[in-house]
């Protein structure tokens, strides 16, 4: 997605501390079946929770989360709303070099305090970085005072800073034309954000209308009528979206700040969006057609019952007629 202007109305704060976001995951529900004792314990054999998974690679919950996200460990639905992780996955992982360090590090997340201690850099400067979309923010959490606190990867911090081509932005005066830009009041933080979620859920998308989904999940669902107007395919898409990364209880300030930032704001992001929505349902609509009401069969033709035919005369009749012709 291409950097441009975004405003966002979240006060941002400089913290270090180093909190990561949850986010739930919705799965594939499978139909519940019975399975013989030793199958399900082979099943247990080859597969573990999530808790489980992040306990055996000395990571912290939050850590994990991150690391699933980030693609670093292969996560599977369980078939129950949440994931598991293969046995195999754990011990590839414990195998690799540099182990259980290398992982952790691989998914160390830092705010804007560490950070530019990081890059030996003022937060000032590191700040002007990100709000211009030179920085990436992996992830962020609102803190008591519902101010957004962004979090970034010490990793690509690193190597950032490692990179001769950024020298003149790490020290000196911030070139004209990124300096009318900080005047003008971009910060690219949100939007960047957002691109790197909707990396995670089309890497988590399992099937056409889920990657639809997934798209449909940053845009607001007037946006998303404007583009998907078929009724029954729009339905059948909403199944697919995903919910804002969760932060708080439902409807609380933070819920809110968090919804907020997950939603396309710039009218050229939503452009790009909804171009990617179009496709995607298109591709989703000739993979599986979205459920439709059963044609109604119609009504049995209403039977006109016959006229009722005239009574014959009888005989008895004519021959009273004769007699009176004969009197």
């Amino acid at each position: 997605m291409p950097g441009h202007r975004t405003t966002t109305h979240q006060t941002t704060t400089d913290q270090t501390t180093t909190h990561h976001t949850e986010t739930h995951h919705t799965g594939t529900y499978d139909a519940t079946v019975t399975v013989p004792a030793e199958g399900a314990a082979a099943d247990r054999d080859t597969w573990v929770t999530t808790g489980r998974a992040a306990r055996e690679l000395g990571l912290k919950r939050t850590e994990f989360d991150l690391a699933v996200q980030l693609g670093r460990i292969r996560a599977a639905p369980d078939g129950g709303g949440g994931r598991r992780v293969e046995r195999a996955e754990i011990e590839r992982l414990r195998a690799g070099p540099g182990f259980p360090e290398s992982l952790r590090r691989s998914v160390r997340a830092l705010g804007t305090t560490e950070g530019a201690a990081l890059m030996e850099v003022t937060k000032t400067r590191f700040t002007r970085l990100a709000r211009l979309g030179l920085l990436v923010p992996v992830t962020f959490y609102p803190n008591r005072y519902r101010a957004v606190v962004w979090l970034y990867l010490a990793e690509e911090l690193r190597l950032f800073a490692a990179d001769d081509r950024n020298a003149p932005l790490l020290t000196g005066r911030t070139p004209e034309g990124l300096r009318s830009q900080l005047d003008a009041g971009v910060d690219l933080r949100p939007r960047n954000w957002r691109a790197r979620h909707l990396g995670f859920l089309l890497r988590q998308a399992e099937d056409p209308w889920a990657r639809a989904g997934a798209v449909a999940s940053l845009l607001d669902p007037l946006h998303v009528s404007q583009v998907v107007q078929d009724p029954y395919d729009r339905s059948h898409l909403n199944r697919f979206r995903r919910p804002a990364p969760s932060h708080g209880a439902p409807g609380s300030p933070a819920a809110h700040i968090a919804e907020e930032l997950t939603t396309a704001r710039d009218a050229d992001e939503i452009a790009w969006l909804q171009a990617d929505l179009t496709r995607l349902t298109d591709e989703a609509r000739h993979h599986r057609p979205a459920p439709r009401p059963a044609p109604r069969r119609p009504a049995p033709a209403h039977r006109t019952p016959r006229a009722a035919e005239p009574a014959r005369r009888t005989s008895r009749g004519l021959l009273g007629r004769w007699r009176r012709r004969d009197r």
